[in-house]
């Protein structure tokens, strides 16, 4: 697994389990009301510039985590100061609002590692890379292979999550269309929108829809009553890049890959933790974290056998690997920088809370705006600001959404951040991947065909999921104050 892969495969799986959690703490946390105060105003400034860092990372080469782990610190300062200076706070004040955020992280931190491992695991087994040759021994040509990727990126990431789906379907595209800059350009923009497309109808296909079941505004199996817009969103955008993708066909490779010992039987064991993960929040009512956690158990175990295995292999010189299994180096690989960012970007938004600029901005959107409209500009938002943050300010303003507007929300937060690519982990993750082929600008000249996919995706589900919204479409509230 390249470095990059491991860092966004993180990222996935940052698959925000802790966030949805830290949504809940935070919504009955501390606001000091210092909306309009000078230090609001400089938390404000701070974060602006701490992601605008981020989102140009490409040309500074400053890693994302360091401007929001600093952008973090130093709201955090501000508050404590103000707080344990103000007689109606006190001293203690502000940390327990930390704590209730940094906390939740550790839950995160836990989910994070256990997918990260799973996923690194079957990629040292060769599960990917065998993947990979397989689609380019085919000899398809380069407008099949742009819509086998997208496919396949629609429906591999409401199970793998869409970073990691559009990371696989990157190092595909990379490898059958190499030299070919225009055709390679294209369908890592169909891989981002089918990708998040496909992740927005599951709640482990993307960040935002785990934060929203954890939360528990939306049952597992409702989800898939988005199944259909999210198609619509990955299609209208796919059917107007189609005649644009060079009617080429590509060189053939003719090198094999072989799976690693133990590697299906590690494919199994993921999708039971899935299951176990599942059936645990499901039935048991834990939290996924634990479900998770449990699967690992089950890694680690056969990880036992496994080397034990492959020492007596290497010792009888029937394979050539140097260093058996060790699924503690797999836990070990996982990208800090990745980790980092998602704690600095929780930290601010918290703080921002607690400044209380989500209510703020909350009574704006779901005050006086229809709850449909408010739903359909989160997306937008989430385009520019990254669908992460923008999910977890909604779940801490806790609008009083019915079913079928929370629905909209996920799927609006979700595909939204197809509209640019840095709207999205998944967008982010192939402007490195890919770097100087998939780039800002080459993605922002189909922004205007994806935002057709975003408005018939929205009205597909007003259409066909009409009866969940037991409020009205068009239906108004004040969000409480928190």
């Amino acid at each position: 697994m390249t470095p990059r892969l491991k860092v966004f495969v993180c990222a996935l799986s940052v698959f925000f389990l802790g966030i949805s959690s830290a949504v809940a703490a935070e919504s009955d946390g501390l606001n000091i009301h210092m909306t309009t105060h000078f230090l609001g105003y400089v938390a404000i400034a701070i974060f602006v510039v701490a992601y605008a860092l981020v989102m140009v990372e490409e040309f500074t080469h400053l890693r994302k985590s360091k401007p929001v782990l600093f952008a973090a610190g130093v709201i955090w300062a501000m508050i404590a100061w103000y707080t344990a200076t103000n007689p109606s706070y006190g001293p203690t004040v502000a940390e327990e609002a930390f704590r209730s955020v940094f906390l939740e992280f550790a839950e995160l931190f836990g989910f994070l590692i256990v997918a990260m491992t799973y996923i690194n695991s079957m990629s040292e087994r060769n599960v990917f890379e065998a993947l990979r040759v397989w689609l380019v021994s085919k000899g398809y040509g380069l407008r099949k292979v742009f819509w086998i990727t997208g496919l396949l990126a629609f429906f591999i990431s409401p199970i793998a999550d869409n970073l990691t789906t559009a990371l696989l379907m990157c190092a595909v595209v990379t490898a059958v269309g190499a030299g070919n800059v225009r055709f390679i350009s294209l369908a890592c923009v169909n891989i981002v929108v089918a990708a998040n497309a496909g992740g927005a109808f599951s709640p482990f296909g993307d960040i935002t829809t785990l934060m929203v079941w954890q939360s528990e505004k939306v049952e597992f199996f409702q989800f898939f009553s988005i199944f259909f817009p999210s198609v619509v969103t990955f299609l209208v955008p796919a059917i107007c890049m189609h005649f644009a993708v060079p009617d080429k066909q590509p060189v053939a490779k003719g090198d094999q890959v072989s799976l690693k010992l133990g590697a299906r039987r590690i494919i199994l064991l993921f999708l039971l933790t899935i299951t176990i993960t599942v059936l645990g929040h499901r039935m048991l009512h834990m939290p996924p974290v634990y479900g998770m956690l449990f699967g690992l158990s089950f890694l680690k175990i056969f990880a036992f056998y496994l080397q034990k295995a492959e020492k007596r292999m290497i010792r009888r010189g029937e394979i050539n690997d140097s260093v058996p299994f060790d699924v503690f180096q797999k836990i070990a690989q996982a990208e800090w920088d990745t980790l980092f960012f998602f704690y600095g970007v929780l930290l601010c938004v918290g703080g921002l809370a607690t400044f209380g600029y989500l209510e703020l901005v909350s009574r704006q959107l779901y005050g006086d705006m229809p709850h449909t409209v408010a739903n359909s500009i989160i997306g937008v938002l989430s385009a520019i600001v990254d669908n992460i943050p923008v999910m977890f300010a909604v779940l801490t303003m806790n609008p009083p959404l019915d079913q079928g507007q929370w629905l909209l929300v996920t799927l609006t937060a979700g595909v939204g951040g197809s509209l640019l690519s840095v709207g999205s982990a998944a967008g982010i993750a192939l402007m490195g991947q890919a770097r100087g082929v998939y780039t800002f600008f080459g993605h922002l000249k189909w922004t205007w065909a994806i935002a057709l996919g975003y408005v018939a995706g929205i009205a597909t589900h007003l259409w066909l999921n009409a009866d969940l919204f037991t409020h009205g479409l068009w239906v108004t509230g004040i969000v409480k104050a928190h």
